[in-house]
């Protein structure tokens, strides 16, 4: 049975030809939402971004996970590299997420064994909007994957930013965007600093400072927590490839926006 889809450039086609109970969303069909809640550890709120900069685009997820009104875990990977030029940023139900992003990983390592070559920007970006979308009746159950793509068009020579919707559209943005419970705050930040062709330590220290600011809004986002050590997970996607930033250049970005953050502190305190 292998052999006869052994022809098809997608590992995703493969799976659904021949063997569809592997398929992510597989397992929840004809399932109750609290069932497949139960399953998949309950809903989890968090706040993704991208924003593209000079030398290719950013990734920044939180680290908080949250059941109700509960800290599930502060230390959830939500950014992750899918090949060697593009990154997923993952909000929603937290197994289907995590399930959808090794099948994607899967995917792009499948087409380029077979091929010889990277799948291009637009194929990936499409790979992944025929994820989502058969993933809807899951969706439809209130167990939704919002993704961010991000990827380096090596034909184009910039970074590239897609966001998705339940149903699987596929939109690209030509600066930023956020995602989750967090992401209109996000959003919102990142629209009133945002500038083009800023490099790679300005994007980094706007992409904290608008974790932040919807972490200050929203109970199912998480900031920087240096008590703890905890910080974002953040990934640079260049030409040169994509790179998980370290603990320390967080830190260090993180010290441009807190001081300023601060200082408008103390001044709201003192002018109050």
């Amino acid at each position: 049975m292998w052999e006869k889809h052994l022809e098809l450039p997608s590992f995703h086609e493969l799976l659904r030809k021949s063997h569809p109970e592997l398929l992510p969303w597989a397992s929840l069909e004809g399932a109750s939402r609290e069932e497949v809640e139960a399953a998949l550890g309950g809903p989890h709120g968090t706040t993704v971004l991208a924003l593209k900069h000079a030398t290719g685009a950013l990734l920044v997820g939180d680290r908080l996970a949250t059941e109700g009104w509960h800290v599930a875990d502060r230390r959830v990977q939500k950014v992750y590299k899918t090949d060697e030029h593009s990154a997923i940023a993952i909000s929603g139900a937290a197994g289907v997420c995590l399930e959808m992003v090794r099948l994607l990983q899967t995917e792009l390592a499948h087409y380029e064994k077979l091929e010889g070559a990277e799948l291009s920007t637009e194929g990936k970006a499409n790979k992944l909007a025929q994820m989502v979308r058969a993933n809807l009746p899951a969706a439809l159950q209130g167990l939704a994957v919002i993704p961010i793509l991000v990827g380096y068009d090596l034909k184009m020579d910039e970074g590239r930013i897609f966001k998705y919707d339940v149903t699987g559209g596929r939109y690209e943005e030509a600066e930023f965007h956020a995602a989750g419970s967090g992401g209109q705050d996000a959003r919102n930040s990142l629209k009133k600093f945002y500038r083009a062709g800023m490099g790679e330590d300005e994007a980094l220290a706007l992409g904290l400072e608008a974790l932040q600011d919807a972490a200050d809004e929203n109970v199912g986002t998480s900031g920087i927590d240096l008590e703890r050590s905890i910080f974002p997970t953040a990934v640079m996607t260049t030409r040169d490839g994509v790179f998980e930033l370290s603990d320390e250049r967080l830190r260090e970005a993180y010290t441009q926006v807190a001081e300023p953050r601060r200082r408008a502190r103390r001044g709201e305190e003192q002018g109050g």
